[in-house]
């Protein structure tokens, strides 16, 4: 295991850590990290706060190199990490964004309660598996054309509704309403649209899944009443993105981006941080590539609901309808977006790259859906497994201080050859079923890659973003039943 990182941390109160400026030559702004003393400690384990200074050193940056309390060792930026470029003198980084560009979470509310259907969790997690494809390479259900897929890149879950997978409402509770603008399928390469082309409406492998979860407690009655949530209901948590096409498309600009550098003299501490200046060539081709990525993503995650809703109506014997199946929200967190933000008390249109981030926009904003825009944005963050999941809401606070971003899960503390090592010898589905959760996955594998131990306490980790003030506990969710690829 590698020494602790040494740098210097400079505490600005119970939840804030600085990394100033002057740590090293050519650091433009500060770093800030989230976290309480516990969590600094295992922060400080694998070097992420290293990548917070790193990413302080990118042109343009519109405020400190952010890092969200579940942050952890990423390609280029930290996993967690979040950083506000301004959109006329900035760069953008597709380390700022990710490999799986808009993984993301969506949440689906129902009438039903836990204690009605507690018999029936074998056969709901049976049937989400058999009816939702899964796993490393999986392929859909649809049998995508080029021109469908060039329309699913450029309109996102619009596409899919369109098609008759989802209700109007679908796209109206999920952000950016499920399509970002600027999306240009010329962008992609022939490898990227090959490996999308099969691939949507599927769930992936890693640490993607599909649960069905009971909320086990509320903490913010007025928000949760206008989420439509309530004490030992059944919830469904949809967790995937943009697939092969969007590893292909990270991977392709980057290398376009490394050639990019030189030639516009930008000189980084790390390559993996490789960018170019928002209004380039390169930048704006990067963009248009992310974008239709995003939409690729949010497409992917809207029939998976179509499929979930199928799946309980079939085996229930009822109509979605009348199950009360709506979807709550649907948030991405690995993402890079256009938005405008007070910028030293100036309105400024600045990229604000998440990676490992969630939007946490608070109360009153134009972009929150209209049920919602009086108790702030739903904020999802979900656990894994064995571990709850939580609805959180945004807060004006980090409207001030993260330009609208808190944490989007637990992080993890091991890898995955870590975790691997550390439970071989133990049967994770028997434990979970002990604790009272179905589990089915594709390999064994998987289970031992993301067993929870392999996460920092997603207790923890919310407590942080709620006592900073980034995003507010609405309610807890914990597993009845899991799918993973």
């Amino acid at each position: 295991m590698s020494e602790p990182w040494k740098g210097p941390l400079e505490k600005i109160d119970e939840f804030r850590w600085r990394i100033p400026s002057f740590y090293q030559r050519g650091m433009k702004q500060n770093g800030v990290i989230y976290a309480d003393e516990a969590m600094l400690i295992q922060i400080k384990a694998d070097q992420a706060p290293q990548q917070v200074a790193n990413v302080a050193h990118l042109p343009g940056l519109a405020g400190p190199s952010l890092a969200m309390p579940d942050i952890h060792w990423g390609y280029g930026f930290p996993i967690g990490g979040v950083a506000a470029m301004d959109a006329a003198e900035g760069v953008i980084s597709p380390g700022g964004v990710g490999y799986d560009i808009n993984c993301g979470v969506r949440l689906v509310r129902t009438d039903l309660n836990a204690e009605d259907i507690r018999d029936r969790i074998r056969d709901l997690t049976a049937a989400l598996f058999q009816n939702v494809p899964c796993g490393v390479g999986s392929s859909g259900k649809l049998k995508l054309s080029a021109r469908d897929e060039a329309s699913v890149l450029r309109d996102g879950s619009a596409w899919a509704v369109a098609e008759g997978f989802g209700w109007q409402e679908d796209i109206e509770r999920t952000e950016q309403r499920g399509c970002l603008e600027g999306a240009d399928p010329e962008a992609l390469s022939a490898r990227a649209l090959e490996r999308g082309r099969p691939q949507l409406g599927t769930l992936g492998a890693g640490n993607h899944f599909l649960e069905i979860q009971e909320v086990a407690d509320i903490t913010d009655n007025e928000a949760a009443k206008a989420f439509g949530l309530f004490r030992g209901q059944v919830t469904v948590m949809i967790h995937t993105g943009s697939r092969g096409l969007g590893y292909q498309v990270c991977d392709d600009s980057l290398e376009t981006m490394v050639r990019a550098m030189s030639r516009y003299k930008i000189s980084v501490p790390d390559k993996q941080l490789a960018c170019a200046p928002v209004d380039s060539p390169e930048g704006r081709h990067y963009y248009a590539a992310m974008a239709a990525a995003a939409n690729y993503a949010w497409t992917n995650r809207q029939l998976i609901l179509h499929w979930v809703r199928e799946t309980f109506s079939r085996t229930l014997g009822e109509p979605a309808e009348r199950l009360g199946m709506h979807l709550v929200y649907d948030v991405a967190h690995n993402i890079a977006k256009f938005e405008e933000h007070s910028v030293g008390g100036v309105q400024k249109k600045v990229v604000v790259h998440r990676k490992g981030a969630t939007r946490s926009f608070g109360p009153g904003h134009p972009d929150i859906p209209e049920i919602y825009r009086a108790v702030g944005q739903p904020v999802l963050v979900p656990g894994d497994m064995g571990t709850a999941s939580y609805v959180m809401a945004g807060c004006a606070k980090a409207m001030e201080e993260t330009f609208g971003s808190t944490c989007h899960g637990a992080g993890r503390r091991m890898s995955r050859q870590a975790a691997i090592r550390a439970t071989r010898d133990r049967s994770i589905s028997k434990e979970l079923q002990e604790k009272g959760i179905h589990v089915i996955a594709r390999s064994r594998e998987t289970l031992h890659e993301e067993a929870p131990e392999a996460y920092k306490p997603i207790d923890d980790v919310v407590h942080i973003v709620h006592m900073a003030g980034l995003s507010r506990k609405v309610a807890k969710l914990k597993p009845l039943g899991v799918v993973k690829g």
